[in-house]
């Protein structure tokens, strides 16, 4: 399905509609910066199966989706996800999740249209004002002509960011990352480095939930910070560390991931 977006449309992949429980929210997943839906390849499956109706946008810039108008980082999107879940939703509210550059999405979505959001979930979102021990540098790949050479450092790139495990690293998950980063346009994204979402978690007024994984990258050395910061939504439930996980944790420990977001999304808010 395809929603306006800049000049253009954004794109959204839909599942579940006919099976859904009426009584149950519509689930929205955001997914993270240079990707697109396929963040969430292994984990839509398991949230149709619990009676969801899931929609899966390429945010603005990313994937198949056009530009937005203005604007190159997370708090330029907003706007035009909201037309999209308008078009597709009407006024009714959803249950929004959003991964690591699509979690400072989600919440500023939270913030400035509170009526849309039932439930937050947080997965891996930096802008909370932590930063690393180490910066983690990923290597540059575009000079590169042989496609083997290419692989090579997306490989290198995947392990220091997204994954945990070497054997994580699939052939799959190689195949997503390079269909995904050839297709990011939103350059220049600093807010990541800020505590943006940090500040915006005070203003909420929904519940709020996070899941990351217990070795996610972007927290190495830091995991006892994130609960402090995450409780400055008035609204915070709980947060949910997964095991022998990084960044990418719904790819990487998908089965667990999946068992602590049905969980989480079936308690009443």
């Amino acid at each position: 399905m395809e929603t306006p977006c800049g000049t253009g449309t954004m794109v959204w992949h839909l599942w579940g509609k006919a099976t859904r429980h009426p009584a149950l929210a519509p689930v929205v997943l955001l997914h993270g910066g240079s990707g697109s839906w396929t963040h969430w390849l292994r984990n839509i499956g398991a949230l149709a199966d619990s009676g969801r109706w899931v929609l899966v946008p390429d945010l603005p810039g990313f994937g198949e989706s056009d530009m937005p108008l203005h604007g190159t980082d997370a708090d330029a999107l907003p706007g035009p996800v909201e037309q999209g879940l308008q078009c597709i939703l009407g006024d009714a509210a959803c249950d929004l999740v959003g991964f690591s550059f699509g979690g400072m999405v989600a919440g500023f979505i939270a913030e400035q249209f509170c009526e849309r959001v039932a439930r937050l979930v947080l997965v891996g979102a930096p802008g909370l004002g932590i930063a690393p021990e180490k910066a983690i540098r990923l290597n540059a790949w575009r000079h590169l002509a042989e496609p083997a050479q290419r692989n090579a450092v997306h490989r290198r790139n995947l392990a220091a960011l997204m994954l945990l495990h070497p054997e994580s690293i699939t052939e799959l998950a190689l195949r997503l990352q390079v269909a995904n980063v050839l297709r990011d346009r939103m350059k220049g994204r600093s807010l990541s480095r800020t505590n943006v979402l940090a500040r915006s978690l005070a203003q909420l007024k929904c519940p709020v939930h996070a899941i990351y994984g217990r070795e996610d990258a972007l927290y190495r050395g830091m995991m006892e910070c994130l609960a402090p910061v995450l409780r400055l939504a008035p609204g915070f439930r709980a947060l949910t560390l997964v095991d022998a996980a990084g960044h990418w944790v719904q790819f990487e420990r998908a089965e667990a991931f999946d068992e602590a977001l049905v969980a989480l999304l079936n308690v009443n808010p």
